[in-house]
């Protein structure tokens, strides 16, 4: 595989220098310069979240539906690809530049499998200056089968709702301790940089006070004009969650609607926690 040689100082961080948003010509040859990360201590620091001590762990779950590359004799092969990269990583890879990178691989000749992941694996952990997994999976393989979200879902509320910021005002609870698995598909926010709609579902599981399900619903619903990336759409719903709640345990995870051949499943947790797996959504 012939490579582009890549600056190591290269590091663009400030959205003004994003390809989202932006006229952007598909590359021909493979290019590592091409992710754009972004670090992710801006918008945590509003939150109240410190880098090196993080509330939470979690994980941001990839699934790239536009990854073909070239066998040694020129045979395109075609794949998903699926990445999780953790929450402790200092920068997130914005989406466009990801999709573009992908994209550069189409004409790239590896020797298997091990070589584009390896591939995939070192540029990608470069970026987001943490290590990430890297799977490659058949494009009918049985993981990427729809699954419903567990738990029970709360949309079906009849209420009335005028405030679409999100409020954490809105949420409260009982003295009753319980257990159980939420679920709602309105989630929506927009875009940071384009102001393009990201449609998504969330899953918040926990154990302690009884969440007030029409506030929740309120809640979630207040993010629908809200202009944020997924994976600070999720911590933001954890920290007002726990700011709030208080639950002894606490798992908050979304699943957005796939653009531009992606889709992006971010998870966050108090220690221990972890989101069932695999897990896919019909409308992903």
């Amino acid at each position: 595989m012939s490579t582009i040689p890549r600056d190591p100082h290269h590091r663009p961080d400030t959205l003004t220098d994003a390809p989202l948003g932006r006229e952007a010509d598909y590359p021909e040859r493979y290019d590592a310069q091409l992710l754009f990360p972004i670090e992710r201590a801006a918008n945590r620091k509003p939150l109240g979240i410190e880098e090196g001590a993080l509330p939470f762990v979690g994980e941001d779950e990839w699934h790239a539906f536009e990854l073909s590359w070239l066998t040694p004799r020129g045979k395109p092969c075609v794949a998903v690809a699926r990445f999780r990269l953790p929450a402790s990583s200092p920068r997130l890879i914005e989406s466009k530049s990801w999709k573009l990178y992908l994209n550069s691989l189409n004409q790239t000749r590896f020797a298997g499998h091990d070589e584009l992941i390896e591939t995939l694996k070192r540029d990608l952990s470069e970026a987001a200056g943490a290590e990430l997994s890297v799977e490659i999976l058949a494009v009918d393989d049985a993981e990427l089968n729809p699954r419903p979200l567990p738990g029970e879902c709360i949309d079906d509320q009849d209420i009335e709702i005028s405030d679409y910021t999100p409020s954490p005002e809105h949420l409260s609870v009982s003295d009753e301790i319980v257990e159980e698995t939420l679920t709602s598909h309105l989630l929506k926010s927009n875009c940071p940089v384009t102001g393009q709609p990201d449609w998504g579902s969330v899953m918040i599981r926990y154990r302690g006070p009884r969440l007030d399900r029409e506030g929740l619903l309120r809640y979630i619903v207040g993010y629908r004009q809200h202009q944020d990336f997924h994976e600070h759409c999720v911590e933001h719903i954890f920290m007002d969650l726990m700011d709030k709640a208080r639950p002894e345990r606490l798992l908050v995870l979304a699943r957005y609607v796939r653009r531009g051949g992606l889709d992006i499943s971010p998870w966050r947790g108090t220690l221990g926690e972890a989101p069932p797996t695999p897990l896919r959504l019909a409308r992903q």
